[in-house]
């Protein structure tokens, strides 16, 4: 990777120090192979909007698993302040389920307070300011990801030996015009973003007033969930349907999306 593009991913994250991995997954097994050599026995995630490796790789890597109950998503800062302590990490993404941005700023100053490491996914605020907060960064290049190449994604940490492990590959990527197709990207998101939730305005929109990429957006019943589809489908946007879960075996789309009868619209998906 030419000097040029690190510095460009540098000022994006604010970290000193990036390593380019074979995928955002990658990234997220490093940053917790990292907190278990910070001897962080505790991986608190969110218990929605989040992603599915977020579940697995603890379990893996032989650490405790605590799910956070969240506002759809968005960490509940009181809560994290009486759980997280210095045997504690912390991993989330700073918009849960692309649609509603964290308030990172709280977050972290509690992490701080408490000796709990922040892993940031900043896959879906790449670009923004939540995406230069915390203490080790991960993020996917996935093709419908802001930063859209297809394969690859980033660690980034300003303590270099946080990153500079023999085990995390620092590849080669071709990230220059993806880097320069982020700024026009993330302007057709908030305008699409912006569009749905005027059109849909009568709808009950999960965190109307939040920053996001995609719009989550609950029905009563099959007949309002038809009204939103047609919308979707006159309109060429792509959606998943979540469904709301009571018992613990949620499926995926009320893992990572929304834990409600609701219909995801994946801005995300626009070229």
């Amino acid at each position: 990777m030419d000097q040029q593009t690190r510095e460009k991913l540098k000022n994006l994250t604010n970290k000193k120090h990036i390593k380019i991995v074979q995928r955002g997954n990658k990234a997220i097994l490093y940053a917790l192979q990292i907190a278990k050599r910070l001897e962080k026995t505790k991986i608190f995630i969110q218990d929605q909007g989040g992603w599915l490796t977020y579940k697995q790789y603890p379990k893996e890597l032989g650490l405790e698993l605590i799910l956070l109950k969240t506002d759809y998503g968005l960490i509940n800062t009181e809560q994290l302040d009486k759980s997280i302590d210095k045997n504690s990490a912390l991993l989330i993404t700073s918009m849960t389920g692309y649609f509603a941005v964290q308030d990172m700023k709280k977050i972290s100053s509690i992490c701080k307070k408490n000796n709990c490491l922040l892993i940031n996914d900043i896959t879906g605020t790449i670009g923004t300011e939540a995406a230069k907060i915390g203490d080790i960064l991960v993020c996917s290049f996935g093709k419908n990801k802001p930063i859209n190449l297809g394969k690859g994604g980033l660690i980034a940490a300003d303590e270099k030996n946080m990153i500079n492990l023999t085990e995390i590959e620092d590849i080669e990527l071709d990230l220059k015009e993806k880097l320069k197709e982020l700024k026009p990207r993330l302007t057709l998101f908030q305008k699409s973003n912006k569009k749905i939730k005027q059109d849909l305005r009568s709808h009950d929109i999960i965190h109307r007033n939040k920053k996001g990429i995609n719009v989550a957006v609950r029905y009563k019943d099959e007949k309002e969930k038809k009204k939103i589809i047609d919308y979707c489908e006159r309109n060429n946007f792509k959606y998943r349907l979540c469904k709301k879960i009571s018992n613990s075996t949620q499926n995926i789309f009320s893992f990572i999306k929304v834990n409600e009868d609701a219909v995801s619209i994946d801005v995300q998906n626009l070229r």
